[in-house]
């Protein structure tokens, strides 16, 4: 029997692969037949989401993918900034000698996506750098609260791949970063970190748009 954790998990990663996009909404009987539950499993689901910042849920309106004011994925980026070069400095403490080939495997890779300007896989190698680097660090409060924060601006990631020149400069960033994380230079992994999401803001800010989606 699926649980409510199960259903959970399964709207999630919908929500954060695009099937439901910012502003859609997500009505329980629709989601009831998705995912084969019942229509209680599916509000719980919700309700979990919306503590989450990814759903809107509203009375008498029902229940949207929640959209992100460049203002607040402004905030969100900031306060990653703060526990990712955390994450950093305790990735360079306790890499192991494979984590760190590993590591520079990853950047090799997004090095060859930027270079055939492939903005889709160069996102999802970008997330998926940034995840071995918080299990790297065995920190494991940093993890969870990056991981949220993540998942709320989840949408802007291809977005930001997508900008010209972005991916180029992106790369050399996170080759920083691994750097040092592999030479277990803590302050100079914590700087680069900073460094990389302060850059993240530069390009947010450019953004005309109010709200993604």
């Amino acid at each position: 029997m699926r649980t409510i954790a199960n259903i959970t998990d399964d709207l999630r990663s919908d929500i954060l692969a695009g099937v439901f996009p910012p502003g859609d909404r997500l009505v329980e009987l629709h989601l009831s037949e998705r995912y084969a539950v019942g229509r209680a499993s599916v509000r719980s689901a919700l309700v979990e989401l919306a503590t989450e910042g990814l759903v809107d849920r509203a009375a008498n309106r029902g229940a949207t993918v929640r959209r992100i004011s460049i203002v607040e994925a402004i905030q969100i980026t900031e306060a990653r900034a703060a526990l990712e070069s955390l994450i950093a400095r305790h990735a360079a403490r306790h890499a192991a000698a494979a984590e760190c080939a590993e590591l520079d495997g990853i950047v090799a890779r997004m090095r060859t996506t930027v270079a055939a300007n492939d903005a889709s896989t160069y996102s999802l190698l970008n997330s998926t750098l940034h995840r071995r680097l918080r299990e790297i660090s065995r920190h494991a409060v940093a993890d969870s609260l990056v991981e949220n924060l993540r998942n709320r601006s989840a949408h802007h990631q291809y977005r930001l791949a997508s900008m010209p020149g972005r991916s180029a400069e992106s790369v050399e960033q996170h080759a920083s970063i691994v750097a040092a994380v592999v030479a277990h230079d803590e302050e100079a992994a914590a700087a680069a970190m900073h460094d990389h999401l302060m850059s993240v803001i530069d390009a947010l800010s450019q953004w005309d748009n109010p709200v993604w989606g």
